[in-house]
């Protein structure tokens, strides 16, 4: 917890300045990605290159104002992220300097140097221990816990490297994260273990194995929990171009996914989007507890106006801080907006370290970096042998919308669920504008066992749905050349019972209070009436009724507007409604024959 570069002796002097890559001379004793001090004001570095005793480094704040022959300091550890009590609830920056902590004592500007803790270090926590003297205790064992918020037990762990021996166990207390609470020995070795440690951010944390995902990560949106589901553990993408609405959608699954834990990771973006978020979400109260909702989340603000380098490591750092969670056995949501941006800072440092570039402009190893990233995801037995998961979901701004730009294409690879927001859509107030044609999800065999429980059906409701909405998309081609008019009633009924799909199942209402979350046995039930509307329409039609007759029935209204008036508590209204539709296609049918 403690700055050891504080009395350290430097070990080389810049010799070149360029923006955020600085050049030092004298550096034959450090070693790749250390993490160093520059200049006499110590600001954050990392080594990334090693030629000789010529080191390159990698600013992490701004660099004006640092000359040739200021000093580099080493600190002999690589850049780390410190886990323990005191994260949740927090806004840091790329680095994991504590905004708000620095607000209070420096005002609105961080001044350069700044080494604010990112944990309180003089509150004091209560530590219930797990073990006692003389119990074995290997790597991610949790030994102790504590509440950390009303929402989540803390889980005091073993780091991933230290094993032993329980030679001590601090008592039930109050402890502050620089305090001991356990003592293990090893042969000759011991082990001083406190509330808080540090893990290298750009190093995965070790895990017992990898589990296979069976669950999906439960959204509240229809459009992705029926159609294009993510398991816990999964990987998801939202492309989209400006205004398609990919920063409302990750605030909608932050607020109502079923993670026990919310990492948001705001990368690059606008200083006046970030702002909005900073200041709305500790104002939201998380739908399933009725607690304020920054008591499961954890947010990370990177804004396209701060120091770009910061804006590379600061996805590593959301996704270690993820790790430390999974390996207590919480499930993890990470909200990175958006991974273009930090494509574009990975181009920018690229660029000034003068490497060959690759497609448009960007490194030859963006698509490496990518798939490091979405990687460290996915549903685990940690070393504590409890299971886990890291859900990533990340939002890619390509240019003018073009889906075939470099990292659009790129995380396309590592990704197995592309939800693609279409800026048609959008412009109509179809919201979440989630494509259905261009999206897809290839956890669906996996997420069927599970739905099926919910209803048998899902995966037949599912497909009828897509390939209704198939149909649709090859007619509207015949409508814009010839009109409606020329169609039989029975493909008009696949034009009317489409629209029927997107305005009364997929677009939904984020500010109606009984839209904005759907519960998956309430989006099977009205699906089914939907597609029940479908096949008694058809044979309506067979038997002699009008599109007219049944568009108009009075049900059909009805059904338009349950999204909004059957709430999730209360299935038995679906019941009625199912009972007004039959009834009224029976006399539909009775008025045809």
């Amino acid at each position: 917890m403690t700055n050891k570069t504080e009395n350290a002796a430097p070990v080389g002097a810049i010799t070149r300045i360029s923006g955020p890559i600085v050049q030092a001379s004298g550096m034959l004793s450090t070693h790749m990605y250390e993490l160093v001090e520059v200049g006499a004001a110590k600001m954050v570095g990392e080594v990334i290159r090693l030629d000789g005793d010529t080191g390159t480094i990698q600013v992490y704040e701004e660099t004006s104002g640092l000359r040739p022959g200021d000093p580099i300091f080493p600190s002999g550890s690589l850049l780390s992220v410190t886990l323990g009590p005191g994260l949740i609830g927090a806004i840091y920056d790329g680095i994991q300097r504590p905004l708000s902590r620095i607000a209070e004592l420096r005002g609105p500007f961080i001044p350069r140097g700044e080494k604010a803790t990112p944990l309180p270090l003089d509150k004091k926590w209560h530590f219930v221990p797990l073990v006692k003297a003389g119990d074995a205790a290997g790597p991610g064992m949790i030994i102790g816990k504590l509440p950390e918020t009303p929402l989540v037990e803390h889980r005091i762990m073993v780091p991933p490297d230290q094993q032993g021996t329980v030679s001590w166990i601090a008592p039930e207390g109050d402890y502050t994260v620089e305090q001991e609470v356990c003592i293990l020995k090893e042969g000759s070795q011991e082990y001083r273990l406190k509330m808080a440690q540090r893990w290298p951010c750009r190093v995965p944390r070790p895990l017992a194995k990898r589990e296979a995902v069976t669950v999906p990560l439960i959204t509240g949106l229809r459009v992705i929990d029926t159609l294009f589901p993510i398991a816990k553990g999964g990987t998801a993408m939202i492309p989209g171009g400006f205004g398609t609405g990919k920063t409302m959608t990750q605030h909608s699954l932050a607020k109502w996914c079923d993670a026990d834990i919310i990492i948001y990771i705001g990368c690059g973006e606008r200083g006046n989007e970030m702002a909005d978020v900073l200041a709305t979400f500790p104002h939201l109260v998380d739908p399933k507890s009725g607690r304020p909702l920054m008591e499961r989340t954890i947010m990370i603000a990177n804004t396209s106006n701060m120091p770009v380098a910061a804006r590379e490591v600061s996805i590593y750092t959301g996704i270690t801080l993820a790790e430390y969670y999974r390996d207590m056995g919480y499930d993890v949501g990470v909200m990175a907006d958006s991974t273009s941006r930090w494509a574009e800072a990975l181009r920018e440092l690229s660029g000034r370290l003068e490497e060959m570039p690759a497609e448009e402009g960007y490194p030859a190893y963006l698509q490496t970096r990518l798939a490091q990233f979405y990687e460290r995801a996915g549903m685990v037995q940690a070393l504590s042998g409890r299971k886990g998961s890291v859900s990533i979901v990340g939002a890619v701004s390509p240019m003018g919308g073009d889906f075939s730009e470099p990292v659009t294409q790129h995380t396309r690879r590592f990704v197995r669920c592309f939800w693609a927001l279409n800026s048609d859509l959008a412009n109509a107030r179809h919201y979440p504008a989630i494509h259905w044609l261009t999206s897809y999800s290839e956890y669906v065999d996996e997420m069927a066992g599970w739905w099926e429980k919910v209803d048998p059906d899902w995966r037949e409701m599912r497909a009828k749905v897509l390939d209704t909405l198939q149909k649709e998309d090859r007619l509207q081609q015949i409508v814009k050349l010839v009109g409606p008019d020329v169609l039989p009633d029975s493909q008009r009924l696949i034009l009317f019972i489409s629209e029927l799909i997107k305005d009364g199942f997929l677009q939904q209402n984020a500010f109606d209070k009984v839209d904005m979350y759907s519960a998956p046995a309430k989006q099977v039930r009205l699906l089914k009436i939907i597609l029940y509307v479908l096949t008694r329409g058809h044979a309506a039609i067979e038997h002699g009724a009008s599109l007219h007759q049944v568009s108009h029935l009075p049900c059909i209204q009805e059904l338009l507007r349950a999204k909004l008036t059957i709430p999730n508590d209360h299935p038995e209204q679906f019941d009625l409604l199912e009972q007004a539709v039959r009834k009224q296609f029976d006399e539909l049918d009775k008025e045809s024959a």
